[in-house]
């Protein structure tokens, strides 16, 4: 049996396990079995944590269909509760290593547990190769993109160290995201897939943000998702540098500082429920 906690950050839930001692050998196939709504615990994913050498943890991200992600923003902000609040660090300010690069944490308490966690989420990553999407050199900002069914999109593509296209339309609640969020998700353009934001503008401060998530369908919130389109409703002169995003989940606040060209994501971490898995080795 492995222990395990299922936490969630606005509703984008995901089951995290200790694995410092790195016991988990098939972490994509563990992901898929936990992740499973029916016949598992239920969750986005599994995240491990585990030992750094560069970082005070590492993390890495399984989506529930078994494929690797190189960073959640949600996911990291629970990370941060979880080492805070199973007393594995005192720090009240972190780093966490992903396959995304390494990020800063700091963690804000009520009643001695971590109740919201603000991540440096980094720099933006605007070069189209380096999303990665095939086409010329450059940025991406309000191209159009054509799909197969003769539906064109205008779409600004941005990496938060995970690829992510970010399109504005007129009504998101009402926006059929589970039709065209797998066809941009899985378009030849992508050589690693793409996460896609439909995104409603409500004023130049405040925006509705629907997230269609490689490898786990529509999810309630992502971050990184979040940190994207804060950055592409400026490029696109929509919106200003510092927003406030609703999600199916929950409210996350976003910064695009423009000293240190870094986001900043400020939200909720919530833990469900631990539990024991019988883990087959």
């Amino acid at each position: 049996m492995i222990k395990f906690t299922k936490m969630h950050g606005t509703g984008n839930d995901y089951i995290y396990i200790d694995d410092r001692k790195e016991t988990i050998k098939n972490p994509s196939k563990l992901a898929v079995e936990m992740s499973n709504r029916n016949f598992g615990v239920g969750s986005d994913g599994l995240i491990l944590i585990l030992k750094s050498k560069s970082a005070d943890f590492r993390m890495r991200m399984f989506n529930s269909d078994g494929s690797e992600a190189e960073m959640c923003g949600n996911g990291i902000r629970c990370l941060a509760k979880y080492v805070y609040d199973h007393n594995l660090t005192e720090k009240k300010e972190i780093t966490v290593e992903t396959d995304g690069g390494i990020k800063e944490l700091k963690l804000k308490l009520k009643n001695s547990l971590v109740d919201s966690v603000t991540v440096n989420m980094g720099e933006p990553i605007l070069q189209r190769e380096r999303i990665p999407m095939l086409g010329e050199t450059g940025m991406v900002i309000s191209e159009n993109l054509h799909l197969p069914d003769g539906i064109d999109f205008t779409i600004t593509s941005v990496s938060m160290g995970n690829p992510h296209v970010v399109i504005f339309v007129e009504d998101v609640k009402n926006f059929p995201v589970s039709k065209y969020g797998p066809i941009i998700e899985n378009s030849d353009l992508f050589p690693q897939r793409t996460n896609v934001e439909f995104v409603q503008i409500v004023n130049s401060k405040e925006v509705i943000q629907r997230t269609w998530e490689r490898g786990s369908g529509e999810t309630l919130s992502c971050g990184t998702g979040s940190s994207a389109v804060t950055v592409a409703g400026v490029l696109t002169k929509q919106t200003e540098r510092e927003i406030l995003i609703h999600l199916l989940g929950g409210d996350l606040k976003t910064e695009w500082n423009e000293k240190d060209n870094c986001i900043y994501m400020t939200g909720p971490a919530v833990e469900v429920f631990r539990g024991e898995w019988p883990l087959k080795i």
